[in-house]
């Protein structure tokens, strides 16, 4: 179509110039003393578009020779850009095929070219020189790191690092840097290094799922549980780990907080700072009761401590027939030890569940504990044998033969005790 086009105009032309010239029968004089030039006013009119034409292409050449020195200059700026981009592919290419000894000398190879004189250039620097001398020297010092090489592995990223890369891509290529050298330094478990490199992180880079994880890893190697726990749920935050692994990492680091509390402040604290699902985990509900249980036992604050406790106990003791075995075995202990029977709203709770699921030998288990810690002597006898048969614990089911003995030697009863007491040996 386009050359159709060209076609029509080209004929356009050649009618416009014949109906110009064809029936032109007019001439010019020239009167150049003593001289007298007589011409058509065509040959004239042709004469002046050769002339225009000659002076063109003659100007043009000129041009064209004195731009040669700059040609030839943006030549050889064209064949360095190119070898460097080579370079950086081959080393690239090495790196991830495993090959880094490769790697390394093409990344070196590249760096050279990036570095070569611009003065016998002209002057002149490849296009974003500045950003691929950079990635130049990251490539070549993930080789050294991978060969242990630390002190050139050291030198390249501290010329990647170095002033120098300007634009939009100056702060990505730095970040990248920043986050190669913390996992270098994670990988050495070099706690020290890897947390200077993390403090240079611009404040956005550092909530990227990349450097959130990096910043896992480092908390959890300086065992900075809390700042751990902080960045893991983030991470869940920002869907880094599937929601089992989320659940799992969270509650794990979790617990290993509160393995650092050691007074009521620290441990309500800790509490304060758990999410919503965090209160309904039952490990972490059970844990950090059990834990408050342990650091005021003894103490003054004994008693409002159980009963906080025993407040943050109350979903999972109301999600009870959810619970696995060794859960509820454990939500049992744990109330037994919190004090249940001199609170009349847990009595009452025991009470009820235990009505509700009357076969449950944990259930008939606590509310006979609870009964007889509240000296009802028939009630909890009767809960205890009918526990003792089919309580899945052995710890519970010696305590349950030590309460019967202690029931048998309340009514008098030395051999139904003394074979409550020898079944309780037995059993333990």
């Amino acid at each position: 179509m386009k050359n159709l086009f060209w076609l029509v105009g080209l004929a356009a032309v050649a009618v416009a110039v014949a109906l110009l010239m064809g029936q032109n029968g007019a001439t010019v004089t020239v009167f150049w003393h003593p001289y007298r030039v007589d011409m058509s006013f065509n040959l004239l009119l042709a004469a002046a578009v050769l002339l225009f034409v000659l002076l063109y292409l003659a100007l043009r050449s000129v041009a064209l020779l004195g731009a040669l020195p700059q040609q030839a200059r943006l030549w050889r700026l064209q064949q360095r850009e190119r070898l460097a981009h080579a370079a950086l592919l081959d080393a690239l290419s090495h790196q991830l095929a495993g090959r880094f000894v490769r790697a390394g000398a093409a990344a070196r190879d590249a760096v050279s070219q990036l570095q070569g004189s611009n003065a016998a250039h002209g002057g002149a620097a490849v296009p974003r020189q500045a950003q691929m001398l950079a990635l130049a020297h990251l490539l070549a010092a993930e080789s050294a790191h991978t060969l242990q090489n630390h002190s050139t592995r050291d030198q390249h990223l501290a010329q990647a690092l170095a002033p120098g890369v300007t634009g939009s891509d100056a702060a990505t290529t730095r970040e990248g840097a920043l986050l190669r050298a913390i996992r270098w330094a994670v990988e050495e478990r070099n706690v020290a290094a890897a947390t200077r490199w993390l403090d240079q992180l611009p404040q956005g880079a550092s909530r990227r799922t990349l450097a959130l994880r990096l910043k896992l890893r480092v908390a959890r190697l300086a065992q900075d549980n809390p700042m751990a726990l902080e960045t893991a749920r983030l991470l869940a935050k920002h869907r880094a780990f599937s929601p089992p692994a989320a659940r799992s990492i969270v509650r794990g680091l979790v617990l290993a907080v509160l393995k650092d509390t050691h007074d009521i402040d620290q441990v309500q604290s800790a509490w304060a700072n758990l999410d919503a699902n965090d209160r309904r985990d039952p490990d972490v509900v059970l844990a950090i009761a059990q834990r408050m249980h342990d650091v005021t036992q003894g103490s003054e604050e004994q008693v409002s401590a159980h009963a906080t406790a025993r407040q943050w106990v109350l979903p999972v003791w109301d999600g009870y027939s959810g619970l696995s075995p060794s859960h509820q075995v454990a939500v049992v202990r744990l109330l037994q030890a919190l004090g249940t029977a001199g609170d009349v709203g847990w009595l009452a709770r025991i009470e009820n569940m235990q009505r509700q699921q009357p076969a449950d030998p944990l259930l008939q288990y606590l509310a006979a504990e609870t009964f007889f810690q509240r000296r009802l002597w028939g009630k909890s006898a009767q809960l205890f044998q009918q526990a003792v048969r089919s309580l899945p614990d052995t710890g519970l089911r010696s305590a349950t033969w030590c309460r019967l003995a202690q029931l048998a030697e309340e009514r008098g009863d030395t051999d139904a005790a003394l074979s409550a007491w020898r079944q309780a040996a037995l059993a333990h």
